[in-house]
């Protein structure tokens, strides 16, 4: 039976990088159990959306893994990802339109608070990292 998934990424992944690991993992298999899945990175879990920090990770992993940016790229092309504007500027410096996310520009949709609470009351399942 398929669920609504709703997967929120808000603590710091270099304080805790296997957490982050663990709710990229949980997502990308929830997207591969067919369920309808939505993703919002918030706070310090943008760091999650820096290309470099998930090549930095895979590295940590070992020399030929891929196995993080696999879930990422299992996230960008069948869940539904949220980001806020004001948490990416804060943790990259980086903004809406700069093209410097792992996520396509028009693959991400742009919210905040209204739109957290939205996915959640939503979904009928929720897992925070």
């Amino acid at each position: 039976m398929e669920k609504k998934v709703f997967v929120k990424f808000v603590s710091e992944p270099r304080n805790d990088t296997l957490k982050s690991i663990v709710g990229l993992a949980c997502a990308a298999q929830a997207v591969a159990d067919g369920h309808e899945v939505s993703v919002f990175f918030a706070a310090s879990g943008t760091r999650l959306l820096d290309p470099d920090f998930i090549r930095g990770v895979d590295a940590e992993m070992g020399p030929d893994s891929k196995m993080v940016s696999g879930f990422m790229e299992s996230l960008i092309s069948s869940a539904k990802l949220y980001c806020s504007f004001a948490s990416v500027d804060a943790t990259l410096g980086v903004g809406e339109g700069d093209g410097a996310l792992i996520v396509p520009d028009d693959q991400i949709e742009w919210s905040g608070p209204p739109g957290v609470i939205a996915l959640a009351t939503d979904s009928d399942v929720q897992l925070t990292y």
